[in-house]
């Protein structure tokens, strides 16, 4: 499968694409609570597009920009309030950056969708991954 057609991406192939090392990723997950990567039952990381846009923009603040982590998380909140972190509206978290294929837009599919609370897809993410133990317990899956 092509690399812009990845839905999901391992923590290790993040690692390389934002050029830190994984344990980095794991504690900035700790700290910026918009990095919030999908995990299995098993807890391996799966991160999306989305994951990946938003490890580039704190590479960006913290590194290239020079902020602290609180400043970092004060200046997401409030690139969030503008919208520009939205994957929704097409705009990439990050100007720069030399993977452009998860820079862009996934599709133009996600205009027409509802916006969900983060609350509602928490608990949507719960229930499925309790669901997939379920059925990988009595083998159904």
């Amino acid at each position: 499968m092509a690399e812009e057609e990845k839905l999901f991406y391992t923590i290790g192939e993040v690692a390389q694409l934002v050029e830190v090392k994984p344990y980095v990723l794991r504690y900035w997950e700790t700290e910026f609570r918009k990095l919030n990567p999908q995990k299995s039952v098993t807890g391996q990381r799966a991160y999306r597009k989305r994951d990946v846009r938003m490890a580039l923009t704190i590479k960006r603040l913290l590194y290239g920009e020079k902020y602290t982590i609180a400043g970092a998380v004060k200046k997401l909140e409030e690139l969030d309030e503008k919208d520009v972190l939205d994957p929704m509206n097409g705009e990439p978290a990050v100007a720069e950056s030399s993977h452009p294929q998860i820079l862009a837009p996934v599709s133009g599919r996600e205009e027409n969708l509802p916006s969900i609370p983060r609350e509602k897809v928490v608990e949507m993410k719960s229930l499925i991954s309790s669901t997939r133990a379920i059925l990988k317990k009595y083998g159904l899956n």
